[in-house]
């Protein structure tokens, strides 16, 4: 039977301040944590036996006892930077040393003249915004004159928004690839990403038509996993986080419902040996970055719900990775990401009991250990297969 992994995102599901949070005005945040107390607790019982609730304070998830089985740990960022792209590229082997460009004063004219000329349209906005907000405060004006809206947030990210009725979402697409080729140099963001949009003024509502247009970091754990033969799947955004690179097949998802979805029919479907990669999203776009702990709760809730079809689907040579890329707690006044380690759970079928895996000091643990299952040779991150008690091959 061929050997996968299935890694599955939770998108800001951080578990508490990494220990350079103060670099990044981050003391005390913690996603989990501090979700499931605004939410009157948590109930997240499968997700508690995997050992969620060891890991930080989850206020609801009991310690199952004698009853859990997995493995269960932390990891600490290593990257500079805190947003999506960073998480991600470090699962693979790529630290990022230097951080990416932010733009707390909105781009330059330099690149905003280059990308107007380069549309044949003005630009609206320009400045760090909530996405929500922002259509808020410029979608009417957008319809009125067809002006598209540019925006950035704390992270190194260049955001389109245009209502699809205004600006076709074909349209809207070739003006992401004009500004991914002007973005380049010292302007080279992590992400250019489509926002388009439906609705009418005091109703706009983002769309599942997203998309991310990544810069180019070279090799990863992804394309030397596709050069030794083994396919990856990429589940919601992952095809567009690394630029299409290393992905053997992309299915992009309208939700975290649609992403369990497409996880559970990849299982069933892809026999072959590889990885099965999915990142769900909504936890981070419609509750971390909105302030809307309880709805955030909710959709704990709802993953752990279905988490059972997901062991179900497991085979014996399966290993299921539950992780996420950064925090986004919607406890504070920001609506920004916020530095944090991230959990690390752990489950193949032969696990019996509950395993420590401890604070891992870089994500690039979770890509050793993908390498490890899956035979492939990688040097980068230390991996925490042998404590997964693996029988025998």
């Amino acid at each position: 039977m061929n050997r996968r992994v299935i890694v599955i995102v939770l998108d800001s599901v951080g578990v508490g301040q990494a220990p350079d949070a103060a670099r990044y005005g981050d003391e005390q945040a913690n996603t989990l944590s501090h979700t499931a107390k605004a939410s009157g607790g948590l109930r997240v019982p499968n997700l508690a036996r995997l050992g969620l609730g060891r890991i930080t304070e989850v206020e609801g998830a009991a310690d199952p006892g004698d009853l859990g089985a997995g493995a269960f740990g932390h990891m600490v960022p290593q990257s500079a930077g805190k947003d999506t792209t960073n998480g991600h590229l470090e699962f693979v082997g790529v630290t990022l040393r230097e951080p990416l460009p932010t733009y707390p004063n909105g781009f330059p004219e330099v690149i905003i003249g280059a990308f107007e000329q380069a549309i044949g349209r003005h630009v609206l906005g320009n400045r760090p915004a909530s996405g929500t907000e922002i259509l808020k405060d410029l979608g009417e004006q957008h319809l009125l004159t067809g002006d598209v809206i540019v925006y950035t947030s704390g992270d190194s990210v260049f955001q389109i928004a245009a209502h699809e009725d205004v600006i076709p979402v074909a349209d809207l697409y070739r003006m992401c690839h004009i500004a991914r080729d002007l973005l380049v140099g010292e302007h080279a963001v992590g992400r250019v990403i489509a926002r388009p949009f439906i609705g009418k003024p005091g109703d706009f509502r983002r769309t599942a038509n997203r998309r991310d247009y990544s810069r180019d970091f070279g090799p990863t754990l992804l394309t030397e996993l596709v050069h030794h033969g083994l396919t990856v799947t990429g589940i919601g955004k992952i095809e567009d986080i690394y630029g299409g690179q290393g992905i053997s097949r992309a299915v992009h998802t309208e939700s975290n419902d649609d992403g369990v979805t497409q996880t559970l029919r990849a299982m069933r479907e892809d026999s072959a040996a590889g990885l099965i990669f999915t990142n769900l999203v909504d936890f981070d776009s419609l509750y971390g970055h909105r302030n809307d702990p309880i709805g955030f709760g909710r959709a704990i809730e709802a993953f752990d719900a279905r988490l059972p079809e997901i062991l179900a689907q497991l085979s014996s040579q399966d290993l299921l990775l539950i992780t996420a890329d950064h925090g986004c707690d919607p406890t504070t006044a920001s609506t920004d990401h916020s530095r944090e380690a991230v959990p690390l759970l752990a489950f193949g079928r032969w696990m019996k009991r509950l395993l420590p895996l401890g604070r891992r000091d870089t994500y690039a643990d979770l890509g050793a250990t993908i390498a490890a299952h899956l035979s492939v040779p990688w040097s980068l991150g230390n991996s925490f297969y042998p404590l997964l008690e693996v029988p025998d091959r």
